[in-house]
């Protein structure tokens, strides 16, 4: 028997081709040409007199090999997010392993790591590109994923009681409860850290893709390195062009990425009325318009995430909870927290080891440098706050200001702070201002961003309900910030400061170590040594 065709049915059961849709195969078509066309350069020995052009012919090609390497980097931060906040979330005990030792993770300034990742993978890939490139991967992964993990974990233990409650009623499978349920708490927060991940990524690029060990060059052709080698020569005009294709890529990233997610997230909002405020994206309303993307959508990815939330009828309640204590999780369990607990009792006595050699004044020297350090870390967290929460309380609560200024965010966060410190500091010593306030200002750079982003996505999950019961009882502006705004972002701004200070301590090294040069405004060098990096300030 044939089944009638409905306009349903008859919708999907055939494609109706437009413009849009052939510009967007042909436009994935020759971005998976360019990819792999450009990926191939990755690979083959490596030429360690490699020297950066800053023709603007380069250009293109450049850009695009760092967008490869951002791309991978991010991709691997967010399975990283995914897995690592999860396992947190799930196993109570492993939590008090995972999350301390994220914490000081995410506060190791990526630059001190480059040396031990640089020679641990060229002697891994001795003599090839592919061991510098996966260094510079992984440089760039340390400066993306912190953020998003601690962002995915707050947003996972903020879940309702209710609503796990529900899922438990309804004998929802594990990928059920985590595609339905976990995954969108987490979608707002999780987009808006991405952002800043990315612009986290961009923030250490010139010195990651223009590494040097020694007299050793590990330069790798990307446009950070472009910028670098641009500014090092004096070149203004490929400088120029550098930052705005730099500029360029932000904002149609934002255009054509962020700004469809960030419109896609608003949909797992936690409210029961549907706010009239909400966040626009043309490339979202296309991409829902578009009967080919309807098509793969119904034929394949409805099918697909069928047969992946198929209901287990057999699961109790209790095994569906996130602190089973099943025999099986219980030994995963047990399992995760003895290597952790090896891997972090090895750490340290290799540590121990190393510190052992230092005498009394070095370790003076060490401690003295450490308490002055943490009191310009403090005093750069508390000016980002001053600024940061009602700006970002302002952006997340307007989507169409958030519109505007969201690609002027991306941009400023973007900058890379080394890069704006000489200026800042030559600045500052014509005021008076010196080195202890300029290291506190590239503190400030690299610390008030995690904060400002952090905020805006609290704000923007509050329910648009308790605006308008604000309204409606006609609260003042101290009293709405009281009830309503404070309890809404609190969650999110603990996020922010605890990121924050991981980038407080990043930016330290560097405005330890920076030395400027009055004949060259944009350009900054750095030494980095271990334990200098506290201390003569």
């Amino acid at each position: 028997m044939t089944r009638p065709l409905t306009p349903a049915n008859q919708a999907v059961g055939r494609l109706n081709w437009t413009w849009q849709d052939v510009l967007l195969i042909l436009s994935i078509i020759t971005l998976i040409f360019a990819i792999v066309r450009t990926a191939t350069n990755f690979t083959g020995a490596y030429n360690s007199t490699f020297q950066v052009d800053t023709s603007l012919s380069v250009l293109p090609s450049y850009t695009l090999q760092t967008l490869i390497r951002m791309g991978i980097a991010y991709f691997c931060s967010l399975v990283f997010t995914l897995v690592y906040a999860y396992s947190a979330y799930r196993y109570k005990s492993a939590a008090k392993i995972l999350i301390p030792l994220l914490d000081v993770l995410q506060s190791i300034p990526v630059l001190s790591i480059a040396p031990g990742v640089v020679l641990a993978l060229i002697a891994l890939f001795p003599g090839q590109r592919i061991g510098i490139e996966l260094a510079a991967i992984l440089m760039i992964f340390t400066g993306m994923a912190w953020n998003m993990v601690f962002s995915f974990y707050q947003s996972l233990q903020g879940i309702p009681s209710e609503l796990k409650e529900a899922a438990r009623v309804y004998g929802l499978s594990g990928w059920q409860r985590f595609w339905t349920l976990e995954l969108p708490s987490g979608a707002i927060g999780l987009v808006w850290n991405s952002v800043m991940s990315v612009a986290g990524g961009w923030f250490f690029l010139i010195a990651i893709e223009s590494l040097t060990l020694g007299d050793k060059n590990f330069r790798l052709p990307g446009l950070g390195a472009y910028l670098g080698a641009a500014a090092d020569k004096g070149n203004f005009v490929a400088l120029t062009w550098g930052l705005i294709v730099l500029i360029g890529v932000i904002i149609a990233t934002d255009y054509f990425i962020w700004r469809p997610l960030i419109t896609w997230a608003e949909k797992f909002k936690y409210e029961t009325v549907e706010s009239e405020n909400v966040p626009t994206s043309a490339v979202l309303d296309f991409i829902r318009r578009s009967p080919t993307l309807r098509v793969i959508s119904e034929r394949i990815w409805k099918p697909l995430t069928k047969t992946l939330s198929r209901p287990e009828r057999n699961e109790s309640p209790k095994a569906s909870t996130p602190t089973s204590n099943s025999p099986i999780s219980q030994w995963v369990n047990w399992l995760f927290v003895s290597g952790l607990s090896f891997i972090v009792l090895w750490g340290t006595w290799e540590a121990f080891l190393m510190l052992r050699l230092l005498n009394f004044s070095d370790w003076q020297s060490v401690i003295l440098g450490a308490i002055w350090t943490s009191l310009r870390v403090f005093t750069a967290l508390i000016l980002s706050l001053l600024w940061t929460i009602p700006v970002g309380v302002t952006i997340g609560c307007n989507p169409k200001l958030a519109q505007l200024l969201q690609p002027i965010v991306q941009i400023a966060a973007s900058v890379p702070a080394t890069a704006l410190f000489p200026v800042l500091l030559l600045f500052l010593i014509r005021i008076g201002g010196g080195l202890k306030i300029g290291s506190v200002a590239l503190m400030m750079l690299g610390t008030m961003w995690y904060i400002l982003f952090n905020v805006i996505a609290g704000a923007q999950a509050i329910p648009s309900e308790l605006f308008e019961a604000a309204t409606v009882y006609k609260l003042k502006t101290i009293q709405r910030w009281r009830t309503v705004i404070l309890p809404g972002i609190f969650p999110y701004l603990v996020t922010g400061i605890i990121t924050a200070v991981g980038g407080a301590w990043n930016a330290s090294i560097g405005a330890r170590v920076c030395t400027v040069s009055r004949t060259n405004y944009y350009y900054s060098r750095f030494r980095f040594n271990y334990f200098s990096s506290f201390s003569n300030w």
